[in-house]
């Protein structure tokens, strides 16, 4: 999902209980998976290559992280870092695969894009389930402006050039893709804060 998504779904879940510096710490966060060392070689940060179960297992690392982090060495620094990592994870999830395809396929279609269950357990264990592999380096010519999508169309159809949903360019389920990626978020930061006792969600959320 290109930047300025995961900034927008970050600051749409988190503005009105963080602090704005907790909330540009988990930005900052977010958006370095995107470098390139992050981008290379850890399909696991963006749930590419269908590496679902390295990608959950990374998620799951990132959340107890988030809560080592709060109770010892009590640094919400490393706990706004972690919430950064695995949220990227989450809405790349929904970006980089064919869930929401195989959702409207279920559904058989639907006209309105914020109506998503992005934790359906039947897509989630479909054997049809898949994401774009990276096909390094071809993809990164994908990349360069204006030419770069005429470069995607040269892809294989198993690619992420091909299969993403980074950004509505990408036709009408870049629309389903970030309404799941939304609400995915939102739950995931709902299920941190109801492990956390009074003190610990002070320090996460920063507020005084």
């Amino acid at each position: 999902m290109q930047s300025r998504y995961h900034v927008q779904i970050i600051e749409a879940v988190t503005t009105r209980s963080f602090s704005q510096r907790a909330v540009q710490a988990v930005i900052k966060a977010n958006l370095g998976q995107d470098s390139l060392q992050g981008l290379i070689g850890h399909p696991e940060y963006h749930f590419d290559d269908s590496a679902f179960e390295k990608g959950w297992d990374y998620v799951n690392k990132q959340r107890k992280m988030l809560f080592e982090s709060l109770r010892e060495p009590k640094n919400p620094n490393l706990a706004w870092a972690a919430f950064g990592r695995l949220s990227h994870a989450l809405q790349d999830f929904y970006a980089h695969s064919n869930y929401v395809s195989l959702w409207l396929h279920k559904v058989g279609g639907s006209k309105e894009s914020g109506s998503i269950d992005p934790l359906d357990k039947t897509i989630l264990t479909h054997p049809g389930l898949r994401s774009g592999k990276a096909y390094i380096p071809w993809d990164v010519f994908t990349f360069i402006p204006f030419i770069g999508k005429y470069f995607a169309l040269l892809m294989p159809d198993d690619s992420h050039a091909r299969m993403n949903l980074d950004s509505p360019e990408r036709g009408p389920m870049f629309h389903f893709a970030y309404a799941a990626a939304l609400q995915s978020t939102e739950l995931e930061l709902k299920e941190i804060t109801s492990g956390l006792d009074a003190e610990f969600q002070k320090m996460f959320f920063d507020r005084s």
